[in-house]
């Protein structure tokens, strides 16, 4: 069985995160399938690469705001850029063959870069899947974009399934989105995606020696292409506080932040790094976070039972605040908006989470989300291939055997 995962990556690293996870999944379930990821992520080999699983490279493209992009590296218009990447994944689906197409959010790519490939994927008979996070924005803005769009007509004609990486009692994008019959009927809610792609442990991956006898706070901005307010905020509110610090700004943070956070950092006596490709394997190991509201960072701490201050992204989209906010409600983590992000008034939220009981917000994580969303995307997507979930199971290497 082949399946051909695409992600547009125009900002952060999630969509890939995501799709490395799913094809781990499917991979696991069926050890003779062979994943064919296609990405712009620079560093996407730090992430690890599953057994079985392929890196189709495109040139990288980069969100300045919503439906406007620009060429990340490639000094060539964007129009150019696309025609490339489009050609790219129609050849892929040309010579490789996937049985099925997952594509990540965007369900025909930035300026419709994938649709030459569906339509391929189509005429072979192949299958295809459309995979969305929780949250894509406010209702209001995602009813303009789709009736801008067309898609509440164009995605039932292309895709066989939806599947929505979240629980329905969290967020449920069929009435948020109003989404119409034909792909209510498609869809599927899988849980809460994540990523326990193993990679090789190198010395760096160690979280910095500390004096124990102090709470370790770990400070990140995700990708770090944007985050620099957040992090700054953190080192100023860190200073002078009663805890060990520790930053993570990310691989796609420019060049003139990351000096300027790395000699921050030293000014606050904390501990600095570029990035981590495995920062998740912290989390189990510090007393308290503090993030933005990215979907992977948010899903993994919030499952290791990681005392979390969420400052989120508000532009472009709001999808991290109604994150934060629906994961607040239940008690997962604590919201400070951006627009009160104050040294001090972030130096209260830490001290606050510090507080709590690692163990009580893992049970109360547990019981209010599902988290094998990469499991069941895996058995939907191995259904689509035409293997039925019993097989799927029977025939599996166990998935992630050992993990909390």
């Amino acid at each position: 069985m082949r399946f051909l995962f695409y992600s547009h990556d125009g900002l952060g690293l999630g969509h890939t995160r995501r799709n490395l996870a799913l094809a781990d999944a499917v991979t696991r379930l069926q050890p003779n399938a062979a994943v064919l990821v296609a990405t712009s992520v620079q560093p996407v080999s730090f992430l690890g690469i599953p057994q079985n699983v392929g890196i189709l490279k495109l040139p990288g493209i980069r969100k300045v705001d919503n439906d406007f992009y620009v060429g990340r590296n490639l000094p060539i218009p964007l129009a150019e850029h696309l025609a490339i990447r489009s050609a790219i994944l129609r050849a892929a689906v040309e010579s490789f063959r996937p049985d099925v197409l997952l594509a990540d959010k965007h369900p025909f790519g930035v300026g419709n870069e994938l649709l030459p490939a569906l339509e391929v994927i189509r005429r072979r008979g192949g299958r295809t899947a459309l995979g969305l996070r929780d949250i894509i924005d406010d209702p209001p803005t995602v009813g303009s974009e789709w009736e801008r769009q067309d898609l509440a007509r164009r995605v039932p004609e292309h895709y066989d399934r939806v599947l929505v990486y979240g629980c329905r009692d969290v967020f449920d994008p069929i009435v948020e989105y109003g989404f119409p019959p034909a792909i209510a009927e498609k869809t599927v809610f899988c849980g809460y995606v994540v990523n326990r792609t193993r990679r090789r442990w190198r010395s760096a991956d160690a979280l910095p020696s500390f004096p124990e006898d102090r709470p370790t706070v770990l400070g990140t901005a995700g990708g770090g292409q944007d985050g620099i307010e957040v992090l700054d905020g953190f080192l100023k509110a860190s200073a002078g506080a009663g805890w060990n610090a520790v930053v993570v700004c990310g691989p796609q943070t420019h060049e003139g932040d990351r000096r300027a956070l790395e000699a921050h950092a030293l000014d606050a006596g904390a501990a600095f790094r570029s990035f981590l490709p495995g920062l998740a394997q912290w989390f189990g190991k510090v007393d308290a976070l503090v993030s933005m509201g990215g979907y992977n960072t948010l899903v993994e701490a919030v499952r290791c039972g990681t005392p979390t201050v969420c400052v989120p992204r508000v532009a472009p989209r709001t999808e991290q605040l109604l994150r934060a906010k629906a994961f607040a409600r239940i008690g997962l983590l604590r919201l400070l908006p951006p627009e009160l992000l104050e040294p001090e008034s972030l130096r209260r939220e830490i001290a606050a989470v510090l507080s709590s009981s690692r163990g009580d917000l893992k049970r109360r994580a547990r019981a209010a989300l599902d988290f094998d969303g990469a499991l069941n995307s895996g058995l939907e997507l191995l259904e689509l291939a035409g293997l039925d979930e019993r097989r799927a199971r029977r025939g599996a290497v166990p998935l992630f055997p050992g993990a909390a």
